[in-house]
């Protein structure tokens, strides 16, 4: 017997080690955690259960049966976060350079269907070179297992990618399905083809960063939903999002103890917006003034600015927050904000999450390049998704609410639960100057006349009372008691139950 002991500590120290000390030295060398620490990292302490830790690939082409290390690349298992089950899989650079064979495949699809079945959240941490050449076909085969239970999963349990080194090729699929994304500033890149291919097929000289690195992905081509600056960073708030997310589509909503009283009014919102209509505020300081202890996990910041995305809670539970932002393109809509919004959206419906949407949006962006860029079809997909969704949803006019963008954000008209405005609304088909300019074009002329005009307009629509009186508006409310009557309205919609009809799926606009 202790002669089987040891054998099996002598396996394990071995696994545990993966490509060896030199290449783990690399790895620390280049300022990258190992897998296995990144794990350690991710996971409540000691709560690990590490799953075909002495898999081996089976390849025996280009001398490869001579090469073998347990684990085969890549590190697989379950644990806690903060007491509640995920599953997790960890690419490892120090073997094979974290490349996907048939027989690492075999093990994220079983950490996979582990996670579909019992219903929690699964998490990849990737830091590989894609597809291991060396198997050829039967890598191919082994992603695109991978990439059908991504889909499977889809909306049924949450899915999450940290890129913490490079991702190519087949690697960048899998995360591009799953619900978030995450990268590591410096060290990570994600790219279908790489700068050599890139330099070869079409004479651009690229850099890695420069083609896909983490700013590349959070400001232009919103693939990534976060960068951050380094692996401890990175994972610690993966924790943090973990605890705003339900382990599944059935799933009770977390709820966290909570030390912020929901009758609490703040008399500072009243002074939050300008007397000049055309100033801007910060939309971000009244989330952070609703929200329990003024806690926002924000997703997609660095993206589509004159839009707000993000997590936060209300009495101790999860809500969705959407809002325009007045200090960015005057929070207009564009098709990089109805995106990232409709995507945010339709995750919140998916696991039953309340939204709260403030809105203060003077329309869509006009010009060519958003015409051209298919305007019309990106802001069906936000219409679509508020449309779409069955939560409770609870929204805020905080001042400017024009034309079909009124429509869009969240309105009665789209199945919207409890729809409040502050006094400072503006529901209108547009802008008193506009307006006024179509309305009285033959006077445009005389100032004074034009002046008055806008004058009265402003006295007649630039208020929430038109709408609230056709029912629109559910009540015009102080801006102090914007947090208290948010509370009581989701309290009273936590039973709501609305259905649509059955379909096989929609077919959103994409």
């Amino acid at each position: 017997m202790h002669e089987v002991i040891a054998e099996l500590e002598k396996r394990r120290e071995t696994a545990r080690l993966g490509g060896g000390k030199r290449r783990i030295a690399a790895q620390h060398k280049r300022g990258k955690l190992t897998a296995r620490e990144r794990i350690e990292l991710l996971l409540d302490e000691g709560s690990f259960e590490e799953f075909d830790m002495y898999v081996e690939h089976r390849c025996t082409d280009f001398g490869m049966e001579k090469n073998k290390i347990p684990g085969d690349g890549v590190v697989t298992g379950w644990g806690t976060v903060n007491g509640r089950t995920v599953f997790v899989f960890a690419k490892d650079f120090t073997v094979f350079g974290g490349s996907l064979s048939q027989s690492h495949a075999r093990k994220i699809n079983k950490v996979q269907d582990m996670a579909l079945r019992n219903r929690a959240p699964i998490i990849g941490l990737f830091d590989a070179g894609g597809a291991r050449i060396q198997e050829g076909v039967a890598a191919l085969g082994g992603y695109g297992e991978v990439f059908q239970r991504n889909v499977l999963a889809s909306g049924v349990i949450p899915q999450i990618s940290v890129i913490m080194g490079p991702c190519a090729g087949g690697d960048v699929y899998s995360p591009a399905m799953t619900d978030f994304i995450f990268m590591v500033k410096d060290t990570s890149y994600m790219f279908v083809t790489g700068p050599d291919v890139v330099k070869t097929v079409t004479n651009e000289t690229v850099s890695a960063e420069d083609l896909g690195g983490a700013g590349v992905h959070t400001t232009k081509s919103s693939i990534a939903d976060g960068a951050y600056e380094n692996d401890v960073q990175a994972l610690l708030q993966i924790r943090r999002l973990i605890d705003f997310l339900p382990a599944s589509n059935t799933a009770e909503i977390p709820r966290l103890p909570s030390f912020d009283d929901g009758e609490r009014v703040d008399a500072s919102l009243d002074t939050l917006i300008p007397d000049n209509p055309n100033q801007p505020y910060d939309m971000k300081e009244l989330i952070r003034k609703v929200a329990d202890e003024g806690d926002f996990f924000e997703i997609q910041e660095a993206f589509a600015r004159n839009i707000v995305t993000g997590f936060g809670r209300m009495e101790g539970r999860t809500v969705g927050f959407v809002a325009n932002q007045p200090l960015v393109l005057a929070g207009v809509l564009d098709s990089d904000a109805s995106r990232k919004a409709a995507r945010f959206v339709r995750f919140c419906d998916c696991f039953s999450i309340p939204m709260i949407t403030f809105v203060d949006v003077p329309g869509f962006l006009p010009g060519t390049d958003q015409e051209y860029g298919g305007l019309i079809k990106h802001g069906a997909k936000l219409l679509f998704a508020y449309a779409e969704a069955t939560v409770p949803k609870v929204t805020v006019i905080t001042r400017k609410a024009y034309g079909g963008a009124y429509d869009v954000m969240s309105s009665k008209h789209i199945r919207g639960d409890v729809n409040y405005a502050w006094p400072s609304a503006e529901i209108a088909v547009m802008g008193p100057k506009g307006a006024v300019e179509i309305l009285y074009r033959d006077e445009l002329g005389d100032e004074e006349k034009i002046a008055a005009r806008i004058e009265d307009y402003e006295n007649r629509f630039a208020n929430p009372f038109i709408a609230a009186e056709r029912g629109y508006i559910d009540e015009v409310i102080m801006p102090r008691n914007t947090r208290p009557r948010i509370v009581r309205a989701l309290n009273m919609l936590r039973d709501k139950d609305q259905q649509n009809p059955w379909k096989k799926h929609d077919n959103i606009p994409l």
